[in-house]
């Protein structure tokens, strides 16, 4: 089986906007109600994070990755991870601020907040609407899919 890239992040973050780069593909965005698996990636629902009795699910998904994105959106910076949740997770856990072209006021705070989360540099900031920063995550997660070999 595939491992894809498990993106996680509130409603409005820009799950479904980075799964389409990720995989290079054009899925209309909409409001995610299910987990949705691409060519590289899984996209989960907004709900699986706001709503704490729904971790159980984003646990098992991401059995199925090889990496989760965890997104804070700068534009509407609230507090949706738990202290530490990245923890929870046995794959290495990316932390990715969106809208970096709002609110640059709150760059510091986003860092902070997957700080607290329990995520490890290196962190990405990208903006979708001109691509600022997203060639460097693509290269950081997709580069990673293979794993090299022992030796």
């Amino acid at each position: 089986m595939k491992k894809r890239i498990m993106v996680v992040g509130p409603s409005q973050s820009g799950k479904s906007a980075l799964t389409n780069v990720l995989n290079d593909a054009v899925r209309p965005l909409k409001k995610t109600q299910d987990v949705i698996y691409g060519k590289n990636t899984i996209d989960t629902p907004g709900s699986y994070i706001e709503n704490a009795s729904m971790y159980k699910y984003l646990i098992a998904t991401a059995q199925a990755a090889s990496h989760v994105v965890m997104l804070v959106d700068q534009s509407r910076l609230a507090e949706v991870y738990p202290p530490g949740f990245a923890k929870l997770f046995t794959c290495p856990v990316i932390g990715v601020v969106t809208k970096i072209d709002l609110a640059p006021e709150k760059a510091a705070l986003c860092i902070g907040q997957l700080k607290r989360t329990g995520i490890c540099e290196p962190y990405f900031r990208i903006c979708l609407q001109d691509n600022t920063g997203v060639e460097a995550l693509k290269a950081y997660l997709l580069g990673k899919q293979e794993t090299p070999e022992k030796s």
